[in-house]
C-alpha cells in the first residue's frame, strides 16, 4: 500500500518507519530542508511517561492567574483577535474538572507507556544513538505546600503501577549530586525511574536516515497546499495532496504536521481543536560535568526542565498563547535562565547558550488526536502537545497498525477525533 506522510518532525518520521516496517510504500512530505527543524527540534528532552498528564485540571485557572503574576511565569497570554484562541481555551476550562482530569489521564498514560516501551524495543532492534539515558525524572519542589500536594499525582502513578519514589533533600541529592550546591533551595522531590532522556531531533535525524534505508522516500522543500477529496459525508475519500511539486496521490495520507494540521483540514469540513502554544528552550555547553545534571530535573515552581543532552545541557518549558507568532522574547530566555543558574550555578555557562523556541499543537483536553477522520483513507497524528517525543514511537506503530488492519496493542478508542463529536 502506498501512504503519504504529511510532516517531518518526529511523529511523522516514526510513523514513515513503522510504515515501512509492516511493508507499505512510504513517502514523506515536508516545507523543511530536512526531519526535524520546527517543534521537534529542540525540545525539553523528555521521554516522560510518568508526567502525562492534561494541563486541564481542578484548580487550574486558579494557578494560571497566580502563575502570570509571576517574574519568571510559567505562562504567558498574548489576547489575539483570534476566535480559535478563545473557543480552545473555553474547551480548556470544560476540562478543568476532576472527572475530566480522570478520563484525559486514562486515555494520555497508556500511548505514554506503550510509547516508551516502543522506544526500547527500537533502540534495541538498531543501536540508534541520541544522546539517551534511562535516569529518571527528578520533580522538585520549593515549598512543602508544594510537596503536600502530589498526593492526588501519587495516587494516579499507582493506579497505572508507574514506579515513583518520594525524596527528601539526601535522597534527591543522592539522584543528582550536583544539587547539593543549592539543595537548600527545595523541600523535597518526587522521582520516576521509569523516564529516559534525549535528544529528539538527533534521534529524528538518525529515525530517517534508517528509514530511508527502508526505502522511505523524503520530498523536503515541498510546501503542502490542500487536500483533495472527492464526496461528501461519509462517502468523502482523500484522492491526492496538492504540493508545490504537483499532485501526490497514495492510498493512505497520514497527517502529522502538528499545530498546522487545522489550516490543512479546514477547507475539507474537518475541524479539529488543536492550537499552539509557544515553547521556549536554551541549550547551554556544559562547562564542569560534576555540576551538571545527570538526568532531567523538573523545577516546579517555574514548569521548567533542565535535562542532561551529552556535553550540553538544555532548558526548556513556559507556555505562551501568542497564535503562530515565532519571536523570541528575551523575557522568556530570562526564565529559562534564571532556572538553571538557580539549580546548577557552576553547571554551564548561559552566556553562550543558543535561544529557540516552537509551536506545540495542543488540545484542550491535552490528549492527541491519534486515527481515522470522517474522510476515507485519511488519518491523524497531531496534537500531541509537549508530549510529542514521549509518544513519538507509540504513535507510529499505532498508525502503522491501522493503516494495516491490524488491531493495535493498547486501546485507541479514546485518541480518535470522533471524542470531540
Amino acid at each position: 500500500m502506498k501512504v503519504l506522510v504529511l510532516g517531518g518532525g518526529v511523529i511523522g518520521v516514526a510513523s514513515a518507519w513503522y510504515l515501512a516496517k509492516a511493508g507499505h510504500q512510504v513517502e514523506v512530505v515536508d516545507r523543511q530542508s530536512g526531519p526535524a527543524l520546527e517543534t521537534s527540534f529542540a525540545n525539553a528532552g523528555e521521554v516522560s511517561p510518568g508526567y502525562s498528564s492534561p494541563w486541564a485540571g481542578p484548580g487550574v485557572p486558579i494557578k494560571a492567574i497566580k502563575w502570570m503574576l509571576m517574574q519568571h511565569s510559567p505562562l504567558v497570554i498574548w489576547p489575539l483577535l483570534d476566535p480559535a484562541m478563545w473557543r480552545w481555551g473555553a474547551m480548556m476550562l470544560a476540562n478543568c474538572t476532576e472527572k475530566a482530569y480522570a478520563l484525559n489521564k486514562s486515555r494520555m498514560v497508556p500511548i505514554a507507556e506503550y510509547s516508551r516501551d516502543c522506544l526500547k524495543a527500537l533502540r534495541a532492534e538498531t543501536g540508534i544513538s541520541y544522546d539517551d539515558r534511562a535516569q529518571g525524572t527528578l520533580q522538585l519542589f520549593r515549598t512543602q505546600q508544594q510537596l503536600d500536594g502530589i498526593g492526588g499525582d501519587v495516587e494516579v502513578l499507582k493506579q497505572y503501577g508507574v514506579p515513583f519514589e518520594v525524596l527528601d533533600r539526601e535522597g534527591f541529592c543522592a539522584v543528582e549530586p550536583a544539587l547539593k550546591l543549592t539543595q537548600h533551595k527545595f523541600v523535597g522531590a518526587l522521582r520516576l525511574p521509569g523516564d529516559e532522556t534525549g535528544d529528539c531531533f538527533k534521534f529524528t535525524q538518525r529515525l530517517a536516515e534508517m528509514a530511508a534505508d527502508l526505502g522511505v522516500k523524503f520530498r523536503w522543500n515541498t510546501r503542502i497546499e490542500a487536500l483533495q477529496v472527492e464526496g461528501t459525508g461519509k462517502d468523502g475519500a482523500i484522492t491526492g495532496v496538492h504540493t508545490e511539486a504537483g499532485l501526490l496521490t497514495a492510498d493512505k495520507v497520514v497527517l502529522a504536521l502538528g499545530s498546522h494540521s487545522p489550516q490543512l483540514l479546514a477547507p475539507v469540513g474537518i475541524r479539529i481543536p488543536v492550537y499552539p502554544v509557544k515553547g521556549y528552550s536554551i541549550t547551554v555547553p556544559i562547562t564542569d560535568a560534576q555540576y551538571a545534571p545527570e538526568s532531567t530535573i523538573m523545577d516546579e515552581t517555574h514548569k521548567v526542565a533542565v535535562t542532561r543532552l551529552g556535553d550540553r545541557i538544555r532548558v526548556g518549558g513556559t507556555a505562551e498563547l501568542a497564535g503562530y507568532s515565532l519571536n523570541l522574547r528575551e523575557p522568556r530566555r530570562g526564565t529559562l535562565n534564571h532556572v538553571v543558574t538557580d539549580l546548577f550555578p557552576k553547571g554551564g555557562d548561559v552566556s553562550k547558550a543558543t535561544f529557540w523556541c516552537g509551536l506545540r499543537p495542543m488540545t484542550p483536553d491535552g490528549t492527541p488526536i491519534v486515527g481515522p477522520t470522517p474522510v476515507q483513507n485519511l488519518l491523524l497524528a497531531t496534537g500531541h502537545g509537549t508530549l510529542g517525543w514521549t509518544m513519538a514511537c507509540g504513535t507510529g506503530r499505532v498508525i502503522a497498525d491501522l493503516v494495516s488492519g491490524r488491531q493495535p496493542d493498547i486501546d485507541v478508542s479514546g485518541l480518535a477525533m470522533s471524542r470531540y463529536r
